[in-house]
């Protein structure tokens, strides 16, 4: 197959096709739409974000539904209001010649009386968010007892997101002989355990291999310290003038401290996490797509249902928990037939989980430096040269010719040129003339080898919520530390262990000498033992909290206890003087 009309659809749907500007079928259409089309079946469908998903089910839909009738025949679930809206415009798009189709969004954020007047209004396919349509479920505002059409869109994220429990109560309110189409970009345990549940005999098909990663991506890691991150990403910002993406970070503070930061140092970028109202979020992502914001710094969460085309660069700020996450990040650049870059900031310890998600995407990444300030100053100053070249004249400014080149006459053409270009030139060298090589060897890896560490037992472990990532973090943030000065972290039920170099064991035992967190004392001692004996520091460790209350394991960091100092120790690993400002474009 090649065409659209080559798919079995009616006229009506090639239309908007043709209207639409579209040329041939992707692949997950062309293996989705005739199987939709000519049976009644359940189907799982596994493909990357961006290759064209929602029309694979969106066409057939569309197709089989009686615009005729006023009662709700198809459901299609998404996990985000943005992408809930994204599939309604599309759908409405699709069907813009089936007269009298009512699509109707449902998202939390809006009107829930709005939104169920226009359902009562005859709605032949709802659009929702879980958490939405489970309460309209639950107030009997929607009756999707009769649909006919049940699509999961972007399955695994509405899973990671904490979905299930809602998806498998709004699927019990859906008749049993419905068909049922899960689309998804990877496929783990739970997204088959779905297919498992609520499927009968689905029949598959997969796009590329299960949770591959697109071959219009390329992957790339740099290794350095972790207290200089961020200055490797700004380098990799400078390095690339023309770039366009998004920075992930694994939380919300961090996500708005990037930000922030960025945004201090003159960058156009702006942040996206869950602690932003829905109308903040809606104005950040208007200001994406229209390109006033370049760097988009985002969460996991939040970034569900970005859809823009034109991404460069996927920014790995931190390596996601879960090793599938990286997929959709990725999948967030090189779409719609485009090439795009996914990088990663690594430090040593995190070097192995390069190979891990090496394995999961089929992919191999390669090594790169952090440029250095001269080669940042070159990419500068010939982007620059490229920009004043294309420039179209104005000729308002032929009046002012005489007054500029009595200015310039005794200026020779190549003197006037160093001039112009030595403007935005110096800038650029100024601040980076005495930068540091930010670039690091992966010998000595985690610390394995240096002898000169010390051991600590912590009196909180996995009964408290602690994994070794996010005890880790939670040292990390509390005392202040760099990704590698806390290494070694081994999380057990109810005590933990750790390393930092000797020359930190007077900062963690000092500052854990009277750390109070939400009422209880946290404990933290040298561990002469490292293999048996451990109950004994265990028991040492729980004498002064038996006396306190308990631990919230809720939270996995920390703040500091009242008094405790808020000093915070340098972690520039450039020049101190003040970066030149990134103009806006």
């Amino acid at each position: 197959m090649s065409t659209f009309q080559d798919l079995g659809l009616n006229k009506d749907l090639l239309q908007a096709i043709t209207d639409l500007g579209f040329e041939k079928p992707s692949e997950v259409q062309e293996k989705a739409v005739p199987i939709l089309l000519n049976s009644e079946t359940d189907l799982v469908a596994l493909a990357q974000t961006g290759t064209g998903k929602t029309a694979a089910f969106g066409f057939p839909m569309l197709q089989k539904i009686d615009v005729d009738s006023r009662t709700t025949q198809g459901l299609i679930l998404s996990p985000t209001r943005e992408l809930c809206l994204q599939i309604t415009n599309e759908m409405k798009l699709y069907g813009k010649y089936c007269k009298g189709l009512n699509v109707v969004a449902v998202y939390g954020g809006a009107s829930i009386t709005e939104q169920a007047r226009e359902i009562k209004r005859g709605a032949q396919i709802i659009v929702a968010t879980p958490g939405r349509m489970k309460d309209m479920i639950s107030r009997r505002l929607v009756d999707i007892t009769k649909i006919e059409y049940a699509v999961l869109d972007e399955a695994d994220e509405m899973l990671n997101m904490g979905f299930k429990e809602d998806i498998t109560s709004i699927l019990s309110h859906t008749p049993d002989d419905k068909s049922t189409w899960l689309f998804s970009a990877t496929m783990p345990r739970e997204v088959a355990a779905i297919a498992k549940n609520f499927m009968y005999n689905p029949q598959e098909i997969t796009v590329g291999r299960k949770n591959e990663s697109t071959s219009q991506v390329s992957h790339e890691y740099y290794l350095v310290n972790a207290r200089d991150r961020y200055q490797a990403l700004k380098r990799l910002a400078d390095a690339n003038p023309d770039i366009f993406s998004v920075i992930f970070c694994r939380t919300k503070r961090d996500t708005q401290k990037v930000a922030e930061r960025l945004i201090e140092d003159g960058y156009s970028a702006g942040a996206l996490h869950g602690d932003l109202s829905q109308n903040q979020r809606d104005l950040v992502m208007k200001s994406f797509r229209n390109k006033q914001i370049q760097m988009l710094v985002a969460t996991d969460v939040a970034a569900r249902g970005i859809d823009v085309d034109d991404i460069t660069h996927v920014i790995n700020y931190q390596l996601p928990d879960e090793i599938e996450t990286y997929t959709h990040r990725s999948g967030r650049t090189g779409r719609a037939g485009k090439t795009g870059v996914s990088m990663v900031i690594v430090s040593k310890s995190e070097v192995r989980k390069i190979k891990s998600i090496e394995r999961i995407i089929k992919k191999q990444f390669e090594k790169k430096d952090i440029p250095n300030g001269m080669e940042i100053c070159e990419v500068q100053l010939m982007s620059l040269a490229k920009k004043v070249h294309h420039t179209d004249v104005n000729h308002d400014i032929d009046a002012y010719l005489g007054d500029i080149n009595a200015l310039f006459e005794d200026t020779s053409k190549d003197e006037l040129i160093k001039k112009f270009f030595s403007v935005e030139f110096s800038r650029f060298y100024n601040y980076y003339q005495k930068a540091l090589d930010l670039n690091i060897s992966t010998s000595n890896d985690d610390h394995k080898d240096s002898g000169n560490s010390v051991r600590y037992f912590i009196n909180v472990g996995k009964k408290d919520g602690f994994d070794w990532m996010s005890l880790k973090d939670f040292l990390k943030e509390v005392l202040e530390l760099g990704q590698d000065d806390v290494f070694k972290v081994e999380a057990k039920d109810t005590f933990s262990f750790f390393n930092t170099e000797k020359g930190l064991q007077e900062k963690v035992l000092g500052f854990f000498n009277d750390f109070k967190y939400n009422g209880r004392f946290v404990n933290v001692e040298i561990s002469e033992n490292r293999g048996r004996g451990r109950k004994r520091d265990r028991n040492r460790g729980k004498r002064r909290d038996d006396r306190k209350g308990s631990f919230n394991s809720g939270k996995k960091g920390g703040r500091r206890s009242e008094g405790a100092s808020k000093s915070r120790r340098s972690k520039s690993g450039d020049i101190a003087s003040s970066r030149p400002r990134r103009s806006r474009r």
